[in-house]
């Protein structure tokens, strides 16, 4: 059953997260050096550009996992919403061939 609620109640795999943009981190760093000893000034600045990037997502997932989890509902209570369309229709009769 879907409601459109979906990305409101998404969770994420912050740690993975959080050590995909440290590999990210990494290569960034690497790739900015590397083009910059090789004078490659271009290739410099765009690998730069993706270290900024790295650096502010790593910082968006690291106050996501400081803040802790948030109120889950208890296993009582349904993940979403119920539909206030009432009961499903009945589901009709299949028709057997001889």
């Amino acid at each position: 059953m879907r409601t459109g609620s979906e990305p409101a109640t998404a969770r994420s795999a912050l740690r993975m997260r959080f050590w995909l943009s440290v590999w990210g981190l990494v290569w960034a760093v690497f790739g900015t050096v590397a083009f910059a000893l090789a004078g490659r000034p271009g290739w410099a600045a765009a690998c730069g550009a993706l270290w900024l990037v790295v650096t502010v997502d790593m910082a968006v997932i690291l106050r996501h996992i400081r803040q802790g989890p948030h109120y889950q509902p208890g296993h009582d209570i349904p993940p979403y919403p119920p539909p206030d369309d009432g009961p499903p229709p009945p589901v009709p009769p299949r028709h057997r061939h001889p």
